[in-house]
């Protein structure tokens, strides 16, 4: 007999890009008669966020503030939140557990075990800081690589990004390729406005936003940040002084800001997929990225990529679409024509028949691939 997936215990952190992931994906499994469990950690909900999970028919928050593996002196948390998890797996009884993250894949589950790495420090750090993780980082490189061992299938949503989980922490068991997704509903261009857009936390080098900073008062139009400017470990980020810093936006005003902005600017270091991209395109911006492999991957012929460490190519490619318009609107054309193939539709369907795939046990345990799932919507 087939088993049907009809629950799922889904682990999110509320403070980056996951959160939208998880809300996304748990839209798109509507379709397919799912109720998502989602156990939340890193720090408790926003009233924005709230209002977006409660709007959710088929999804049940259950909330927490246990820190997450890559924040300081974690572990303490991350063993009481593995205790949590499988309390709420013994009183739920999920079909699947979807991890979105690491260290809780090598639990003793019940149900079978999906890892997805969306973003990891010791590739972070090759891209950021150059060279290995270093040993201090020791018990956080072995549980992810425990974690993912343990795990009955690890997903990631760029190439670039299961490449990298290969090189830093060996083979995984049945990795494959699932794109993130964004609903284009959520977004629309309107009438462009004379202003660069750029989003990402202020702290993180990845995103470079220093990079913007340093360039902001050579360009004939502002520099817009969307963002927040404070680490959760308490740190600030370095002083903004050329760029116009926007705090911390909602879904709904990031939406309008990209709407209005005619170009965005993300020269990242390290961008494993980059959803504030799909945004952005899915808005009609015209789209100024970091050459980095995962942004390659995705929006090769349909962007204007620059060298992260190069301030000349930055300028050299913001001023010159400021000054053609022509070629920034065809741009944004085809950013959010690339956009729209990144589909809910799409990521939900790849999800759903993996589910059912480990439910029923149909591929060899721990098999090594990186297979990329198809969408033939």
């Amino acid at each position: 007999m087939v088993r049907v997936p009809r629950r799922v215990l889904m682990t999110a952190d509320t403070i980056g890009g996951v959160w939208t992931y998880a809300l996304e994906l748990s839209a798109a499994l509507a379709a397919f008669d799912v109720e998502v469990a989602l156990a939340t950690m890193g720090r408790p909900l926003n009233a924005s966020q709230r209002a977006e999970a409660e709007a959710l028919r088929n999804l049940q928050i259950f909330e927490s503030s246990y820190k997450l593996e890559w924040m300081e002196d974690p572990w303490a948390d991350v063993d009481a939140a593995g205790d949590w998890l499988r309390s709420l797996e013994s009183r739920l009884e999920p079909d699947i557990v979807h991890l979105n993250g690491y260290a809780h894949g090598a639990l003793p589950w019940k149900a079978p075990v999906l890892v997805v790495g969306h973003s990891c420090v010791a590739s972070w750090w090759k891209a950021v800081k150059g060279g290995p993780l270093p040993e201090s980082w020791i018990t956080y490189r072995n549980a992810v690589r425990l974690g993912l061992a343990a795990a009955d299938c690890v997903v990631a949503p760029s190439h670039a990004m299961l490449a990298a989980l290969i090189e830093h922490y060996g083979l995984v068991p049945n990795g494959r390729v699932i794109p993130n997704a964004r609903d284009p509903r959520a977004f629309a261009p309107v009438v462009k406005e004379p202003f660069i857009l750029t989003a990402g936390r202020l702290w993180d080098a990845a995103k470079n936003i220093s990079g913007l900073e340093s360039v902001a008062m050579r360009l004939p139009w502002p520099v817009l940040v969307a963002g927040e400017e404070h680490h959760p470990n308490g740190r600030s980020s370095a002083n903004i002084r050329t760029v116009v810093p926007l705090g911390y936006l909602s879904s709904g005003e990031m939406a309008l800001r990209l709407g209005a902005a005619s170009i965005y600017a993300l020269p990242a270091r390290y961008e494993p997929f980059g959803l504030s991209v799909l945004e952005a395109a899915l808005s009609g911006c015209a789209l100024i990225l970091g050459d980095i492999d995962s942004l390659r991957e995705n929006w090769d012929g349909a962007a204007v990529f620059v060298d992260p460490e190069d301030s000349e190519a930055l300028v050299g490619a913001a001023t010159k679409l400021i000054h053609q318009r022509r070629r920034r609107e065809d741009l944004g054309a085809a950013a959010l024509h690339r956009g729209r193939s990144f589909a809910p539709e799409c990521m939900g369907k790849a999800y759903f028949s993996l589910y059912q795939q480990m439910a029923n046990d149909t591929r060899p345990a721990h098999q090594h691939s990186s297979e990329v799932q198809p969408c033939d919507s």
